[in-house]
């Protein structure tokens, strides 16, 4: 989600050409449901970008008008859950019980008691309600595989049209490596504003890691 808010937000701002770079992403495409700075929605100008892990019944109605469009990226739920558990983990350096221990973490996303709910039941929401709303479904391994394509595809979508130039500047800045060195997209002073450690928002941004975490027997208990 965070690389996909970098990479719209890029996009509507045209690579930063208008000398949008130093306002962190978080504030140029706010989250609904995280609205940490108060932000109030209604009064942000057109066009206006937001970012959500809701799922489809708790956005905002207006959405099933068809005006505003809805971009929906899903991930392989084993690379998903192996990412929500460095989340999870990070998130925990806030409380007195600073780790989880990766079978606590599986039953539990297995059970749907994550802050987003079910994978499972987040995913089949938004395709089962596809009709009722203006929405791209994105897949993450095929942003992985061809970035410019996804760039490229979302720009059809939302209808913004810009030369050859410019879609390069934005796809080299949304690569990782990048987004992870840029402070404005990385997420880092967010968390330093709340803890002295030393955190990292952003970690690989791979396909397949599960296979590096996941033992035999989960991948097969999570397969079944």
């Amino acid at each position: 989600t965070v690389w996909t808010q970098q990479i719209l937000s890029l996009i509507y701002h045209e690579g930063h050409l208008n000398k949008t770079e130093n306002i962190e992403t978080v504030d140029r495409a706010p989250w609904l449901e995280y609205n940490l700075k108060k932000v109030d929605f209604e009064q942000r100008p057109s066009p206006r970008l937001i970012t959500t892990h809701l799922p489809y019944y708790l956005v905002p109605k207006g959405l099933k008008t068809k005006k505003a469009k809805v971009i929906y990226v899903t991930r392989n739920p084993k690379d998903n859950l192996v990412s929500y558990f460095h989340f999870n983990n990070m998130l925990r350096q806030f409380s007195e019980n600073p780790t989880t221990m990766m079978e606590e973490h599986f039953d539990d996303y297995l059970n749907g008691k994550v802050v987003s709910g079910s994978w499972f039941d987040h995913v089949k929401g938004w395709h089962t309600h596809k009709d009722e709303f203006n929405i791209l479904f994105l897949h993450y391994e095929d942003m992985v595989k061809d970035l410019r394509g996804a760039v490229l595809k979302i720009c059809s979508f939302v209808g913004k049209s810009m030369d050859d130039q410019t879609v390069d500047t934005i796809v080299e800045r949304a690569t990782f490596k990048n987004m992870k060195k840029d402070v404005t997209a990385n997420y880092e002073k967010l968390v330093q504003k709340e803890t002295p450690k030393t955190l990292t928002f952003l970690r690989k941004g791979t396909i397949g890691d599960w296979k590096n975490v996941m033992t035999v027997a989960q991948n097969e208990r999570f397969d079944k």
